[in-house]
């Protein structure tokens, strides 16, 4: 007797493996059953899957869920795509470890990336005892962050960290590790992650290495461009044995951009020489952030309340000015006509343009874009176009990379947003535009990079495949229709084609009607299966 029964699939293991026809027995959580299942088999529920795909549930390897998965277990956004398990704690924001006496730190901190939500715990352990009080959909893969690690140590002071400091930030992490963190994440052009040199990065690192963990970056700017960036990850991995991702590769110089094969060959380089290097990308050539990221990295120290009163002082409000002008992340260009107001708090300037709301205002750019970040601080997030199409089609087929959305898991409903599409439809869009409508993959290596590929990288042995005792985390998908429907700058739409997601073996998605149950699970280290 099976709990459930899915017949009639053709079914992508996610290996890489052709597509074979078959039928996908459920019990207790797992798959007990793979290929034929007996006619007579009865089990509680039975799907006839009518040919569609049956694979393994998508791991989101680049999220920023950390916080809105406390506010809304649900995850409307990445459920519906088809994801079964959310990887927080990137680019240097995660949701521990917490110092109470820098709690007003840590909130700023962390709307930067996620939701504007104060921490009442200290560590992993009770930031997973918050998402369970909750109540998940989907599971959620935690890592350590750099910047967190760094408030909690010294605040959002720039300048090199102490001996002690130093200390505390390793200790910190050993534990975060210890209690089942997949690994750590950097920032390195956020604050306060950008204000670590090399060798405390390196430093971390070590530690990481020394437990087997994952280090993500989001590489620091360096001149002259992209590549130095690269090279400083490959440094990292190579003087540490650490295993690197590389978070979001992308190309943001115009004048660079069609130059991904000259980023791809330093990655294929480095693997040749034994650095374990990878990368994840999402299937748009757009990014989005927090506004204030685009700050000289000076201004934001000491938190938001800090910037606002720098900002008062006529003598430092021009000195920032000044700095803006002369560009962003090493001199890259303002162009003002390619950020675009994505969400804020009172709904203000959403859908326009920086250009177009200095226009409407008649406040120059800069600073407007000075009086943004005073007014709203971390909270106001912006899209900026500057990416280009030809280079996340090489990324994405390169077999180096993995599919990260780099979003959050967020109700459809955003009454003050219009939010980066990737929230609502990266998986979808992978599988629909550059697998099926322009053949940049393969279908069953698109499923790879999105399942058994990252269940690897962060060591999740029983999930990722479908295989016979593997964790039934399982999405049903029509080929022929998935596709993504948001679009920048609108009101976000579901995605076509993801008809059912299981979830620890219950059906949490089911045709569009999301599910009572809650069977998501924070995830550890060593033991995928294990909750708090």
């Amino acid at each position: 007797m099976f709990d459930l029964i899915i017949r009639d699939s053709t079914l992508i293991d996610g290996t890489g493996a052709p597509a074979r026809p078959g039928d996908v027995g459920i019990t207790g959580g797992r798959i007990a059953a793979l290929g034929s299942i007996d006619a007579d088999a009865r089990a509680v529920r039975t799907i006839d899957a009518g040919s569609r795909v049956v694979c393994p549930g998508f791991i989101d390897i680049h999220t920023h869920s950390d916080l809105t998965l406390v506010a809304d277990g649900i995850g409307e956004s990445k459920l519906r795509q088809g994801v079964t398990t959310e990887v927080v704690g990137n680019c240097s924001f995660a949701a521990f470890p917490i110092e109470p006496e820098r709690l007003d730190l840590h909130a700023d901190h962390l709307a930067g990336a996620t939701a504007p939500l104060t921490p009442w715990w200290t560590d992993l352990d009770g930031y997973a005892d918050a998402l369970h009080d909750q109540g998940l959909s989907i599971n959620v893969a935690p890592l350590a962050g750099h910047g967190t690690l760094r408030v909690a140590a010294m605040g959002v002071d720039e300048r090199p960290a102490t001996a002690a400091e130093m200390s505390r930030m390793e200790r910190d992490l050993d534990r975060a590790l210890e209690q089942g963190a997949f690994g750590m994440s950097t920032g390195l052009t956020l604050v306060p992650s950008s204000y670590g040199d090399f060798d405390e990065v390196a430093a971390l690192a070590r530690v990481l290495a020394a437990r087997g963990a994952l280090y993500a970056t989001h590489s620091r700017a360096i001149a002259p461009d992209e590549r130095a960036s690269v090279a400083e990850a490959i440094e990292i991995g190579r003087q540490t044995g650490v295993t690197v991702e590389f978070s979001h590769l992308a190309i943001n110089r115009p004048e660079r951009w069609g130059h991904g094969a000259e980023l791809l060959s330093m990655f294929d380089e480095a693997r040749a020489e034994g650095i374990d290097i990878f990368f994840d990308v999402y299937p748009y050539d757009a990014s989005s952030s927090s506004l204030t990221q685009y700050l000289p990295p000076w201004l934001p120290a000491g938190g938001t309340e800090a910037m606002r009163a720098r900002l008062a002082i006529p003598a430092v409000r021009q000195r920032a000015l000044d700095d803006m002008a002369e560009g962003w992340f090493d001199g890259i260009p303002w162009l003002w006509d390619r950020f675009v107001v994505s969400s804020c708090p009172d709904g203000y300037g959403i859908a326009n343009t920086l250009d177009e709301l200095s226009a409407s205002e008649g406040i120059e750019p800069y600073e407007l874009t000075l009086q943004l970040c005073e007014r709203y601080g971390n909270e106001l997030a912006v899209v900026l176009f500057y990416r280009s199409e030809d280079d996340v089609e090489k990324f994405l087929a390169h077999p180096l990379s993995v599919i990260g959305s780099d979003g959050n898991a967020i109700p459809l409903d955003q009454p003050t947003a219009c939010p980066h599409p990737r929230n609502f439809g990266t998986f979808p869009r992978v599988l629909g535009v550059y697998a099926r409508e322009r053949r940049v993959l393969e279908l069953s290596d698109a499923v790879r990079k999105m399942t058994a590929e990252p269940a690897r990288r962060l060591g999740l042995s029983d999930r990722g495949t479908l295989a016979i005792g593997a964790v039934a985390d399982v999405v049903i998908f029509d080929p022929e229709t998935v596709i993504d429907n948001s679009e920048f700058g609108q009101i976000a739409d579901p995605p076509t084609g993801i008809d059912v997601v299981i979830v620890d073996g219950s059906v949490v998605l089911d045709h569009g009607v999301i599910g009572t149950d809650r069977p998501g699970r924070v995830l550890r280290r060593g033991s995928s299966s294990a909750i708090a």
